[in-house]
């Protein structure tokens, strides 16, 4: 099976992290998160993984080339973006995609089974499948409705609201790719509302154990503690040496 991971943004919401080194670098345990989605895909039986590289792609090469034989059975291959194409512009680029494939952000902290996610891909018969995750939203404030002549009809006291969120994870078919303009910018989302303009088949996978995406000071800091935590979520830990 084959993934695109894409890990081209310059991370400026992760920064000072970010100033010398690639987001999909920032460490959790003793290895960098890439590392370890790279070696998660591959216990999922994915073995033909594309980077998508921009910022400092010299530096995530550099370190995936290091590793020498610890990773002998994937072909890990790049593709460098000469400008920034968005979460969903730089697929129309990259060659051989010619196949059902996979499409995850670099910095995505999850137990995911991403097998299963293909299968229940492939089992709808769609052609994008979004994994998605319930997240709850706290207002820490008083919330108020009022009427038309400005009195209280309703306060509600740091309400909490539950969305189902994407996770930053997707199964595409090589169709899809006729809604893409190559070199042209196109984020995720506007390729979705692009896709349901012309009727075609997006699916929703919902994962309900663990998942965080990393792209904030807050988060990446959350992640490190709860990763020393739960070690055993994740696949890298389960592997053989």
């Amino acid at each position: 099976m084959k993934a695109v991971i894409l890990a081209g943004g310059k991370g400026t919401r992760l920064q000072p992290y970010t100033t010398v080194f690639p987001k999909p670098l920032v460490p959790l345990g003793e290895k960098p998160i890439l590392d370890i989605i790279v070696r998660q895909l591959s216990h999922y039986g994915f073995k033909d993984i594309i980077l998508t590289v921009g910022h400092l792609a010299e530096l995530i090469q550099a370190y995936f080339q290091h590793l020498n034989g610890q990773l002998a059975s994937l072909n890990i291959s790049y593709y460098k973006e000469k400008k920034p194409l968005g979460t969903a512009g730089s697929l129309a680029s990259i060659p051989k995609l010619d196949e059902t494939f996979l499409v995850m952000n670099g910095d995505i902290l999850t137990s995911l089974d991403y097998a299963k996610l293909m299968r229940y891909h492939l089992e709808n018969q769609a052609m994008l499948t979004v994994a998605m995750f319930k997240k709850r939203v706290k207002i820490d404030l008083g919330v108020l409705d009022v009427n038309e002549q400005g009195f209280l009809t309703k306060y509600i006291e740091k309400p909490e609201k539950e969305y189902l969120v994407s996770m930053g994870i997707y199964v595409y078919e090589p169709t899809i790719l006729k809604y893409i303009t190559p070199n042209k910018y196109l984020d995720f989302p506007d390729l979705v509302i692009r896709l349901l303009k012309h009727d075609e088949k997006v699916a929703g996978y919902l994962f309900d154990d663990y998942w965080l995406d990393i792209g904030r000071e807050e988060d990446y800091k959350k992640a490190q503690e709860e990763f020393e935590l739960m070690k055993d979520k994740f696949v890298f830990y389960k592997e053989k040496k």
